[in-house]
């Protein structure tokens, strides 16, 4: 367990245990309600719906949450944890803020988004699986624990399944439109301009490359005066 992902873990499940107490104020106060965020400002929403979950439903944060340890462990380690906050991050208020604007848009199924609350890690979790799938297109994924299927047709599949239930209205869950929203800022992130990716990963390198040379006291090798100098130097 990485420790961006065990701490998101556990502030998920901490803030779980306080709506199975008090429901209402928690969902209320903190689910991601387009209405209140453009009609009262209170943005904190985009943030805070990502760590509350359905409390009659024991399933909703057990699904979330083995998802974010299937995929985010290994992109943690890939990214490092600072870039995997900060992907994990873009993608879930990048979903909220989709959320809110297609709940603008006039037509009968946004009119419910508006006026609807919604709450869960979801936008983040299709986020890191497609992430995960661009990353490994070829590693099977049990689609719906049942049929093995390459990454990137599970991840094509959930695309696609949560393009119609957000069309549709089907499921009753208007939360469909951000898991969409999920994938879709996590896509435009991972596609952004080719610089900015380079510039990113080789952060990561250079920032990783360091940390190792503290921790194991490593000297950089090379010649001098003519000679291999080896005194001083651990390689």
């Amino acid at each position: 367990m990485t420790p961006a992902v065990k701490a998101i873990l556990f502030a998920n499940v901490a803030v779980f245990v306080v709506t199975f107490i008090a429901p209402d104020f928690v969902v209320g106060l903190l689910g991601l309600s387009p209405a209140a965020i453009i009609n009262d400002l209170q943005v904190w929403r985009l943030v805070t719906y990502l760590f509350v979950h359905d409390p009659h439903s024991i399933t909703h944060i057990l699904f979330n949450m083995l998802l974010l340890w299937m995929f985010g462990v290994e992109l943690e380690h890939r990214w490092g944890t600072r870039g995997f906050v900060r992907y994990y991050a873009v993608t879930g208020i990048g979903a909220g803020i989709a959320t809110v604007l297609v709940s603008l848009l006039p037509l009968e199924v946004s009119r419910g988004i508006y006026a609807a609350t919604t709450i869960g890690a979801s936008g983040a979790i299709y986020g890191l699986l497609l992430a995960w799938a661009m990353l490994f297109p070829h590693r099977q994924i049990l689609f719906m624990f049942i049929f093995p299927l390459p990454a990137r047709v599970a991840a094509a599949l959930m695309g696609a399944m949560a393009f119609f239930a957000a069309v549709t209205g089907t499921n009753g869950s208007v939360a469909e439109a951000t898991h969409l929203a999920g994938l879709l800022v996590g896509w435009l992130y991972l596609q952004g301009p080719k610089k900015m990716r380079l510039e990113m990963q080789y952060r990561m390198t250079k920032w990783r490359m360091d940390r190792m040379r503290r921790k194991f006291n490593v000297y950089p090798g090379g010649r001098k005066g003519g000679g291999d100098d080896w005194s001083g130097r651990i390689h």
